[in-house]
């Protein structure tokens, strides 16, 4: 769920009206979500909710006598409803802990935060049945419920601003921000929603602020070793893995058409997932199933065993039942830079499909080394003249230079990730998906330099980085948007859309397109020529 979905939800109930401040006096992102409250108030309100916080945490007793008075009010109106509460204390005002003090005033940061649209209730005539313990319970639920309301808030504001002191360098005030945040972590819930994000999040900066070693974070979560389970896992719990599968090879399919002797390379085998349904599509040709050639590029294996030759195997002895011909090679690699197109052994009598999912990213990086990692490798597929280049990656911008650029995007998109996550009924899968995201999060956020490979862009650099490397567009066509539709149908949960955008097709979460697939073909270095003068 988004920071601003899941942060605030309608849950207070109001008796009679409140004397409201001139619509003009009042600031207008809170008015907008049924608050009241005056720009010139906005620092004392977060004051007295910094005190009653405070207060409520050190008195849960007194929680359900407060929870029957404060319906008397209107929440509404916080600067009253906060005072009321208090009064019901009998206590005096609280101060704020001194190394918080500088962060009360966090201002309201237009579209990371959205209040909830509807605060109020017309009345609470609908209590009238209840019993006396019912309505009791109900109430405390309330006044909790705004109390994790208001700690989701306050820890949006306060990772932002941590990220903002990390951007400066300010890590000595950054640690003792998430210190806080830590503390004010346990007062959510972190199954579900902001309190799940913000605990990535806070987890991802802790590692930032107190580990000086990028390369050591990445040995240290076990990032080679086990990736490609959490892989597996991501691709049964969601489906954007699939969404990446079933599209490319719709589009591998259809560029083959009338060839009889194929070649696919793929640059991130993972179990080979994808290829049992081309190799199941490709026997099933009209004209006859063509001799399909599968190089896989993989890392080496850490126990010393060739998983790239078990996977080939499993997938040859699947193509042998369906009558396909088929041979498979390994490319044992760490990094996609160290591939050479003479491992690849093409020859040029096949039609060659070049399948990139979620991999082309990591040749972005910086560094003497790596400047021109990118334009190398889209060089030599080039030069494999392939009848096909399909492309997954995330539709993201996070390999943005400054910190605080990256940290706010990554905060968006991954937040909408795991909304969408929510929605997936496989709980031992999705449990186990969310470390795969964990990880890339972290990836995003704590490393720099070489270490950080999680460099998504957007669709549209994409389009015009391919396109200066030599690339033309190509159609992804209706029988890819259909395929994608489907898939969905095998998802209960309601929310994941498929667009088409420019001969591009998207899977998002309600408004928020999440991948982008898209198909390329080498343009003749004559035509290019012709095309330049």
């Amino acid at each position: 769920m988004g920071p601003y979905d899941s942060a605030i939800s309608a849950g207070s109930s109001t008796c009679s009206p409140s004397s409201s401040a001139k619509p003009s006096e009042n600031d207008g992102l809170l008015a907008g979500a049924g608050y009241k409250v005056r720009s010139t108030e906005l620092h004392q309100v977060a004051q007295r909710l910094e005190r009653l916080e405070t207060v409520m945490v050190n008195a849960p007793a007194e929680i359900s006598q407060l929870a029957s008075d404060a319906l008397q009010c209107n929440p509404s109106d916080i600067a009253s409803w906060v005072d009321s509460m208090l009064f019901e204390f009998n206590q005096q005002p609280v101060s704020m802990p001194s190394d918080l003090s500088d962060f009360s005033d966090l201002t309201y940061i237009d579209g990371v935060v959205s209040p909830a649209v509807n605060q109020t209730v017309g009345n609470n005539s609908w209590m009238d049945n209840r019993t006396p313990q019912q309505q009791e319970l109900t109430q405390q639920l309330m006044v909790v419920t705004a109390m994790e309301e208001d700690s989701g808030i306050r820890l949006v504001h306060m990772m932002i601003t941590c990220a903002e002191l990390v951007q400066r360098g300010e890590l000595p005030l950054a640690g003792s921000l998430i210190e806080e945040m830590q503390a004010l972590l346990t007062r959510v819930n972190t199954a579900c929603g902001i309190g799940k994000v913000a605990g990535y999040f806070i987890d991802a900066l802790s590692r930032r602020v107190f580990t000086r070693t990028p390369q050591a974070l990445c040995c240290a979560t076990g990032w080679s070793n086990d990736s490609e389970i959490l892989y597996h896992h991501f691709y049964e719990a969601c489906p954007y893995l699939k969404f990446a599968h079933f599209t490319a090879n719709q589009a591998i399919l259809e560029a083959f058409d009338g060839h009889d002797c194929v070649h696919v390379v793929d640059f991130n085998l993972m179990h080979g997932l994808q290829w049992p349904a081309l190799i199941q599509a490709l026997a099933l040709r009209p004209c006859g199933p063509p001799f399909l050639r599968l190089t896989g590029i993989g890392p080496p294996s850490p126990d010393g065993r060739d998983s790239l030759r078990e996977i080939g195997l499993r997938l040859a002895e699947l193509a042998r039942s369906v009558n396909v011909r088929f041979a498979f090679r390994g490319v044992a690699a760490s990094r996609l830079e160290d591939v050479k197109p003479w491992m690849l052994q093409v020859s040029q009598t096949e039609a060659v499909a070049i399948n990139s999912i979620m991999q082309l990213h990591r040749l972005l990086g910086s560094g003497p080394t790596r400047a021109s990692a990118i334009e190398t490798v889209l060089g030599w597929i080039r030069s494999l003249n392939p009848k096909i280049v399909t492309v997954v990656e995330q539709e993201a911008n996070h390999n943005q230079p400054e910190f605080l650029d990256r940290f706010t995007e990554a905060l968006y998109y991954y937040s909408t990730m795991f909304d969408s996550l929510e929605a997936c009924s496989l709980q031992p899968e999705k449990a186990v998906a969310e470390i795969y995201i964990q990880r890339e999060i972290c990836n995003v956020l704590c490393c720099e330099g070489s270490a950080r490979v999680e460099r998504h862009e957007p669709l549209a650099k994409w389009r015009n980085r391919l396109g200066a490397a030599g690339f033309r567009p190509l159609n992804l066509g209706s029988n890819a948007f259909k395929q994608a539709s489907m898939l969905l149908t095998l998802f209960s949960a309601e929310g994941y859309i498929v667009e088409e955008h420019e001969g591009c097709l998207t899977l998002g979460w309600h408004s928020r397109p999440l991948i982008a697939a898209s198909a390329w073909q080498p343009i003749p270095y004559q035509t290019q020529q012709q095309q330049q003068q």
